[in-house]
Formats: C-alpha cells, sequence, structure tokens
C-alpha cells in the first residue's frame, strides 16, 4: 500500500509519463522503483550512493557520458549533498529533448539514509531546474499536501500508509508534502 505522501504524485505522474513515447525511450533512474512499472525500451537503474550523480555524470566503459531519453529520481534528491551539481549532471546525461522526471518531499520527517539535506517546493524545483539550463516553458511542477497528512507524518511506524476511507486527498497549496516536475531539454 502506497504512503498517504505520495499518492497524488504518483496517480500524476503516471498521466505524466504515459503521455510520452515510453516505447521509444531509454530510460534511467537515480536510485527508487517507479520506472519498473513503465514500459521503456530499456531501463537502467542506478543506486545512490554507490553511483554518485553529485560526482559526475554517469559514463559508459569507453569514459562517455551515458545518453537516455528519461532519467527519473523518486525521493533522492533530498538525500543528495550536491543536488544542484546532480542536476547538472543528468541535464547532460539527457538526449536532446529528453525528460527528467524528479519527485521529492516538503514536509516529511528527517530521514538520513544516508544523510538528509534538502527540501524544495514545486517552485523550489522549477527554479533548481531553471538554473542548470531547463527552459521555463519546458518544465511542469506540481505539489500537493494538507494538514491532515502533515500530521500522519508524526505516526509511527513511517511513512504513514495510505487509507482510502480516512484519507482526505484534498490538496492545500499552503502545505505541501511533496511536489515533483517533469522538465523536457
Amino acid at each position: 500500500m502506497p504512503s498517504i505522501n505520495r499518492v497524488v504524485m504518483q496517480r500524476t505522474t503516471r498521466k505524466w509519463l504515459e503521455a510520452l513515447p515510453l516505447a521509444e525511450m531509454d530510460a534511467a533512474e537515480i536510485s527508487g522503483k517507479t520506472g519498473r512499472r513503465f514500459d521503456f525500451r530499456s531501463y537502467r537503474r542506478f543506486r545512490f550512493p554507490r553511483h554518485d550523480i553529485c560526482d559526475q555524470p554517469f559514463l559508459t566503459s569507453d569514459g562517455e557520458v551515458r545518453k537516455f531519453d528519461i532519467v527519473l529520481a523518486n525521493q533522492v534528491w533530498e538525500h543528495l549533498d550536491r543536488p544542484y551539481a546532480a542536476t547538472r549532471h543528468v541535464r547532460e546525461m539527457l538526449r536532446p529533448g529528453g525528460y527528467f522526471w524528479i519527485a521529492v518531499p516538503f514536509y516529511v520527517p528527517y530521514h538520513a539514509a544516508p544523510v538528509d539535506c534538502c527540501r524544495w517546493s514545486a517552485r523550489g524545483l522549477r527554479n533548481l531546474l531553471i538554473e542548470v539550463g531547463f527552459h521555463p516553458d519546458k518544465i511542469r511542477a506540481e505539489q500537493w499536501g494538507n494538514r491532515q497528512a502533515a500530521l500522519r507524518n508524526f505516526e509511527t511506524p513511517w511513512p504513514p500508509p495510505y487509507e482510502p476511507e480516512a484519507d482526505d486527498l484534498t490538496n492545500d497549496p499552503d502545505f505541501p508534502i511533496c511536489a515533483w516536475a517533469l522538465a523536457q531539454k
């Protein structure tokens, strides 16, 4: 069962990604397992911290930058020491017209795995993506949350499972729990 923190993000993301020609796309994922749900032409997973996107783009055995049509990063950017450098490296790995999908928490407990460094709203993600070179007109960013979901984040065990009969998925734009964006190079 998904966490209440991710239900709306997962539903929106599925619509966004399924509107792309996934069967023609080579995908890379930085940690996470979101990409397993989709029928990409190829899918490669790079686990952080073994593969640290902050240090450099992912390289081929010949030392060339690996190129992808889409790079996915779900709930990992908050753990990076240098997210700006990591985002620049992702952009470098994208083929022309390629996409970067990123999802991050905003209002959730500190969770060091191995570290916990930062948070973004939808506007903050958009700004990060613009700063590394994505054109503002090629970025979609959203956020979701509400006070009831925020209170559930104080429960143990964490994260709280989604309870359809009890959980309100109404969005309160002033109380984001998570944010996500899709940017095209």
